[in-house]
């Protein structure tokens, strides 16, 4: 496993810095949270949404609690998201599918994709789900589903940050060997550093002839806020004014 808190941790850049910022900004205005799993994905999405994603390619985000970056960046984009807890369907404001309960966005993700090579349709589906959403039975159905169809426009994007909302994922029901089996079953692999957009944005555009693509991402849970990281409390704790405070202290 790849320690990212020590010698292969990355250093945010002004841009995560600033999106993390306006994460807390956003979501304390509108009673939101989820910093932990929130802050872990913020490079995955900025690197979808300044660099990979083009005008027919469609985005779920499946671990559906760490809406408030994505709310940020879908505003930059000039749509005008619902502000909740979890995104709801608005295909006019960038939101392709409803999400928060886990499990649900890989195989909406499946049939778009699915859909789009039965109709000839151009463009890419990505799917972004959590680690613990890894043990849903779902998942494991996408798994064989979307290799059996070869769905080459289909990027599932693994967010393994190690922890889920009631403890540590390897507590709670490991998923280590999935990258193996995605393998066995047809999937094309990758393991990336999930804080760097070098390697999220090269490994994004890198197509995958006949076979769908299965990227873990090693991240940090709360990743760029000190008393955040690796703290499971994080998953869904609101922060009193002085953690707020630090946090923005330690993202300028």
């Amino acid at each position: 496993m790849v320690d990212f808190l020590g010698e292969n941790a990355i250093a945010l850049n002004e841009r995560s810095k600033q999106i993390r910022r306006d994460t807390i900004t956003l979501s304390k205005a509108n009673g939101g949270y989820h910093y932990g799993g929130s802050f872990s994905a913020v490079e995955i999405l900025i690197s979808l949404y300044d660099k990979v994603l083009a005008p027919n390619d469609r985005f779920i985000l499946s671990k559906g609690h760490a809406c408030w970056p994505y709310y940020v960046l879908l505003r930059e984009c000039g749509y005008d998201p619902k502000l909740e807890g979890h995104p709801t369907l608005d295909p006019n404001n960038g939101v392709h599918c409803s999400s928060g309960s886990e499990g649900h966005g890989l195989p909406i993700g499946i049939g778009m994709a699915m859909a789009r090579k039965r109709k000839g349709e151009e463009g890419d589906i990505y799917v972004l789900i959590g680690d613990g959403e890894c043990q849903e039975g779902t998942t494991w159905e996408s798994l064989l589903i979307a290799a059996h169809y070869k769905l080459d426009n289909l990027t599932a994007i693994v967010d393994y940050n190690k922890i889920q909302g009631s403890g540590l994922v390897d507590d709670i029901l490991p998923i280590q060997g999935i990258d193996r089996i995605a393998k066995i079953l047809g999937w094309s692999v990758s393991e990336i550093n999930g804080h760097s957009c070098d390697e999220i944005e090269t490994v994004l555009k890198v197509k995958s002839y006949g076979k769908p693509r299965f990227i873990i991402a090693y991240t940090v849970k709360g990743k760029g806020v000190s008393f955040m990281e690796n703290e499971p409390k994080w998953h869904a704790q609101w922060p009193d004014a002085e953690h707020e405070k630090q946090a923005f202290k330690e993202l300028v």
